[in-house]
């Protein structure tokens, strides 16, 4: 690992604390919209039906992946755990706001409010309990191939740990929104593929920002090939 100075520590402290802010809006946002879907047609090949919750998961991905590649396993799980506890806290907030009466006067009535926000308790559960599970195999994996191929080919932990957790993560919050009656059964099949190969376009997309980003942290810290940074 390289050892910072303490002006470059610092820096990097900085860094790290935007990348986790944006993981953190991310995946909380994520939570907030996904009752909205939406159909894509790529290029006539395939339809996608997809929730607009969806958009932006693969950012937080991408956060996971430079985060494990720059500053190492320790600090990309520190971050999925902190995403964790913000859910839940924003969890806790709609759960208030839900139940405080609205005025006569509010733009927003409660019924609105139920109806846009009422399925969010079981939404987060259900996005958790995937998402603790997809981001852990990811980081997990990522390191497994950086070990393996002695920090080289960037680009195929890259891909290859995420698409295994990115099937797990849209597999099992299908899973628990259709066990609890969110979504029709009927419609959880065209939902995974949907999901899944949405993500995995998004994944094999974004290889060229985790190379400039991993490029600029590198010529940033002087880092050599497969190295992290001495954080701590």
């Amino acid at each position: 690992m390289a050892k910072l100075l303490l002006k470059e520590k610092l820096t990097a402290q900085r860094i790290y604390l935007i990348l986790a802010g944006l993981f953190i809006a991310s995946l909380v946002v994520s939570n907030l919209i996904f009752q909205k879907f939406f159909s894509w047609d790529f290029f006539g090949i395939y339809t996608f039906e997809i929730s607009v919750g969806i958009l932006p998961y693969p950012v937080t991905f991408l956060i996971t992946d430079i985060i494990s590649e720059i500053y190492g396993k320790q600090k990309a799980n520190q971050v999925v755990t902190t995403g964790i506890f913000a859910s839940f806290f924003s969890l806790l907030i709609i759960y208030t706001a839900d139940a405080v009466p609205a005025t006569e006067w509010s733009p927003i009535g409660n019924a609105l409010f139920t109806k846009v926000f009422g399925a969010t308790t079981i939404a987060v559960f259900a996005s958790m309990v995937a998402y603790l599970l997809a981001q852990y195999i990811d980081i997990q994996l990522f390191h497994f191939w950086k070990r393996l191929t002695k920090g080289k080919h960037l680009w195929l932990r890259n891909n290859f740990s995420t698409f295994l957790s990115q099937f797990v993560d849209t597999f099992s919050v299908l899973f628990l929104l259709c066990s609890f009656n969110k979504i029709e059964w009927d419609l959880f099949g065209g939902l995974l593929l949907s999901g899944f190969l949405f993500k995995v376009i998004v994944a094999a997309l974004d290889t060229p920002l985790l190379y400039a980003s991993v490029y600029a942290f590198r010529k940033r810290f002087n880092l050599k090939q497969g190295e992290e940074l001495k954080y701590d």
